[in-house]
């Protein structure tokens, strides 16, 4: 057997790995990755003098509605935001009961038959029950944008009449499973009324509730262009928590990201990592505002919209900057509504060119939504805002057809990945490494966390629900390993 030579010896090769540990470890606490909670698919926004106790079911109902008048079946809906094959559906109603009928009976045979009509079924039947069970995932209310500048005396009144609307939700249940409120940003004019804001929200809030926050509770910070802005704000919380009996380090914050400054700094420098620095562990999210920093960058209003290349760059800047640090990044809002031009006067009825153009016009809104709704996913931005309740259908429709279109490639492609135990293999004409093994996972935790796939789908691609809820592919193949008999083991 040939003699294996090497120049350094043990406790040299011991040093050498020591001297690195304090930057690994600095390095992981930076970057933990993923935390495995539940991030919201959207945050819908609303002006806080409107804040009610049960605004989110009242904001399911008038999506329900939306949808029932200007998409009464799965394939007017198909159609109207372009899902795929939406031109073959039926058109007739006649056509369409006898699909859904057929679909009613063996839903099964129809997706290898007709699959744009099984995926334009299967879609709307999801997003009716979301609506019905958990319209609104996220709600931000709004002292910023959705709300003005008031005088002090009527700021004070809504923030304590909402504190109390959301303690009365605690109590009743009606509230978002994620919620929180948006101060306004820390200026020369507004820091001043935006801290006072925030004291008596939560003063009140706390008093009502006997000392006790809402589940998945966010301060959202907007216009941040400074990180001493961000340390105000956390300093702001270390001084509330004990004059509120609070446990230390519960309030949380979220960044908007909507200034070219935050993007860049004044030496050339990014501030994003910075925010992330000043506050000190209480960022949960970073939220880009597509409007404000379209107009930062000085486009005009014709041309401020979800995809435009300048966005796509401050997108791309935020994923850099946040990747494995567990900071949830949330896109913009589309700001073209869909909202019917015509409404009825009490007595009459609506003409039918009237009925057209309403159709018309939220059929067109809609798609514009869709379409923005999937450029963020391809990106990589699993959350977004929403403005209006009638944007509720078609973004669950969007998040939905984007995972479940792409369901039967992911199965095959991960199942045979697990197959080969993480090495690399071709399907079809798509050849995987093994760093897409965790691409592939992230595909089914994202359809799952959505609600846009079901156990049983994402159960198909052999994985555990175990393994599913750990995260990690290296984790599985590990545990998989390790769970395989050695060589020689119990012969």
């Amino acid at each position: 057997m040939k003699t294996i030579r090497s120049s350094l010896s043990r406790e040299e090769v011991r040093n050498a790995a020591a001297a690195i540990q304090p930057a690994l470890v600095a390095f992981a606490a930076r970057f933990p990755g993923d935390n495995g909670q539940r991030q919201p698919v959207h945050t819908v926004y609303g002006g806080a003098h409107l804040f009610k106790s049960d605004t989110p079911q009242r904001l399911g109902a008038l999506a329900l509605r939306s949808l029932a008048e200007f998409a009464p079946d799965p394939f007017v809906f198909a159609r109207a935001i372009g899902l795929t094959g939406s031109e073959h559906l039926p058109e007739t109603i006649g056509d369409s009961r006898s699909m859904a009928s057929l679909l009613a009976r063996d839903s099964a045979s129809v997706r290898t038959s007709n699959y744009p009509a099984w995926l334009a079924h299967t879609v709307y039947t999801r997003v009716v029950e979301k609506l019905g069970r958990e319209a609104v995932e996220d709600y931000r209310i709004d002292f910023e944008d959705g709300y003005g500048n008031r005088p002090d005396g009527e700021e004070d009144g809504h923030a304590a009449s909402a504190a109390q609307e959301v303690a009365t939700g605690m109590t009743r249940g009606t509230l978002s499973p994620f919620i929180g409120i948006r101060i306004k940003p820390f200026t020369e004019e507004l820091a001043q009324r935006a801290l006072r804001t925030l004291d008596v929200f939560l003063t009140t809030l706390v008093e009502a509730t006997g000392g006790v926050l809402p589940s998945n509770f966010f301060v959202t910070l907007p216009k941040i262009q400074l990180p001493e802005q961000v340390t105000m704000l956390v300093d702001v919380f270390e001084a509330l928590e004990p004059k509120l009996g609070l446990p230390s380090g519960s309030l949380r914050m979220e960044f908007m990201i909507e200034t070219t400054q935050s993007i860049l700094a004044a030496d050339g420098g990014s501030n994003l990592p910075r925010f992330l620095e000043a506050a000190r562990g209480r960022a949960t999210a970073a939220h880009f505002g597509t409007y404000d920093y379209t107009a930062s960058c000085n486009i005009t209003a014709a041309h401020q919209r979800m995809d435009h290349p300048a966005c796509d760059f401050a997108r791309q800047m935020m994923q850099v900057a946040y990747a494995g640090t567990g900071l949830w990044l949330s896109d913009g809002a589309t700001n073209i509504m869909p909202i019917a031009p015509h409404r009825a006067a009490e007595g009459e009825a609506l003409t039918t060119d009237q009925l057209f153009e309403n159709r018309l016009v939220v059929h067109r809104a809609w798609r514009l939504h869709v379409e923005h709704i999937r450029h963020s996913l391809i990106n990589a931005f699993y959350q977004g805002w929403d403005l209006n309740p009638a944007q509720l259908p078609t973004r669950y429709a969007a998040i939905y057809a984007f995972f479940i279109e792409g369901l039967a490639a992911a199965t095959e492609r991960l199942r045979n990945f697990i197959d080969k135990a993480g090495q690399a293999t071709l399907v079809g004409d798509v050849f995987d490494d093994a760093a897409t093994g965790q691409g592939l996972l992230n595909y089914f935790i994202r359809g799952l966390t959505s609600g846009a796939i079901t156990e049983e789908e994402a159960l198909t691609t052999g994985l555990t629900l175990d393994e599913l809820h750990c995260r990690s592919f290296v984790k599985i193949m590990k545990g998989r390993r390790d769970s395989q008999p050695r060589s020689g083991a119990g012969v």
